[in-house]
């Protein structure tokens, strides 16, 4: 096997005006030692011996000049692209401006109101009033969003320029705080305002997006992504899908496929990430580009004592029952003391008390039917709760630890 090029095989070699060395003695050709002659380029190429010759390896001079030729051409081109592409924005940048010149102020588009009751959007806010008690906050950053949409609507109807905003979100708050009802609202909110399809909700976990061994996570992920597009998909306790203590977690793919569509389909789905506010904050510090592509992080604050009674009286009221005498103040000092014990849920303790408070009534109209033998019961005896079907502050604080379970 021969040795090519600028080689080192152990005698005197001149090569291109190098004086080297070469095993293969001095090398000659037509008197010119290793240079061009006729615009040819002597390689020569030594055999492992060191006994003789191989054919040499020639270049056309004229060949070299073309392929520099090619990458001349290939480099005006690109500088006039280059050129021609800062032109047409320019050009377009202008007409822009133009065309906004040329718009008379006086020209009538609409009043908002008109457009919040025309798109429907009022519909949805009204109903989220009626949902969610207080979370003040939280309705106020709700219509912040729409009223960015509904300018857009607006200026598009001129012929502005217009871009889809990031709407992407972030829900982070205690649970029970009213951020599954939100997340409904604010896809219907899209829907009417065009900004997507069918405006459903869908709610998913870890489990529904990671898998359990290798090719399991991204079918599974893209799958929930199917179900979702067209509408808003939330992911609760999202930042259990990031195991910072295990390196190999199936869960960093599912993460990687999730930032993929948020930024390249976004016109198709809206991503809600929710979870109690620390561990998102660390989840963010752990995958800083998923928080680069919300642009809307919305926190909600826990219910004070009042507003959990008024939402015990709206569940009461949508069951079509009512407290009887005495039972708001009974309540209220129950949700007092609950708050203060392991595993409060705002809203979702609220619920589990008055689903308690129907069972009570429930069980004491039958037995008190049973005990009087009598098998006639009213309609206000049906829709009454009464203040001994209520869990009291008292019984809570005797019942210590199994209290949790209220």
């Amino acid at each position: 096997m021969g040795f090519v090029g600028n080689g080192y095989c152990g005698k005197d070699l001149v090569w291109n005006g190098i004086v080297g060395v070469s095993g293969c003695g001095r090398v000659r050709r037509n008197g010119v030692v290793g240079g061009v002659r006729r615009g040819r380029t002597l390689n020569v190429v030594c055999a492992a011996d060191g006994t003789g010759y191989e054919t040499p390896v020639t270049r056309r001079l004229s060949d070299a000049l073309k392929e520099k030729d090619v990458e001349e051409r290939l480099q005006r081109e690109e500088e006039q692209r280059r050129a021609e592409e800062r032109e047409r924005r320019r050009n377009e940048k202008n007409r822009k401006i133009q065309k906004m010149m040329d718009i008379p102020e006086d020209t009538p588009v609409g009043t908002v109101d008109e457009y919040m009751f025309k798109e429907g959007v009022q519909e949805v806010l009204t109903k989220l009033d009626h949902d969610l008690i207080g979370l003040v906050p939280v309705k106020r950053r709700v219509r912040e969003i729409a009223a960015l949409l509904i300018i857009d609507k607006m200026r598009t109807k001129l012929g502005l320029e217009t871009a889809v905003p990031s709407l992407h979100m972030s829900f982070t708050g205690a649970p029970g705080t009213g951020k599954t009802t939100v997340a409904m609202r604010m896809g219907q909110i899209l829907q009417r305002m065009g900004y997507s399809r069918s405006g459903h909700l869908v709610v998913a976990t870890r489990d529904d997006l990671v898998g359990q061994y290798i090719g399991h996570t991204a079918p599974k992920t893209k799958e929930m992504i199917k179900k979702a597009f067209g509408g808003v998909l939330l992911i609760d306790e999202a930042y259990y899908l990031y195991n910072a203590s295990n390196e190999r977690d199936y869960g960093q793919e599912s993460i990687e496929i999730l930032l993929n569509v948020m930024e390249s389909q976004k016109e198709d789905l809206v991503v809600v990430l929710a979870g109690y506010e620390d561990k998102m904050n660390k989840f963010y510090s752990y995958i800083p580009g998923m928080s680069s592509r919300i642009g809307n992080h919305i926190q909600f604050p826990n219910y004070s004592a009042d507003e959990l009674l008024s939402i015990a009286k709206v569940m009461v009221r949508d069951l079509n029952y009512m407290f009887g005498d005495g039972c708001d103040d009974i309540f209220l000092d129950y949700i007092k003391k609950r708050m203060n014990l392991p595993f409060f849920s705002n809203a979702r303790t609220v619920r589990n008390a008055v689903d308690r408070a129907r069972m009570r009534s429930a069980i004491r109209l039958f037995n008190s039917v049973m005990d009087a033998g009598a098998d006639m019961v009213s309609a206000k005896e049906l829709a009454t709760i009464t203040a001994s079907d209520i869990v009291t502050a008292e019984e809570l604080e005797a019942r210590g630890d199994a209290a949790i379970v209220e």
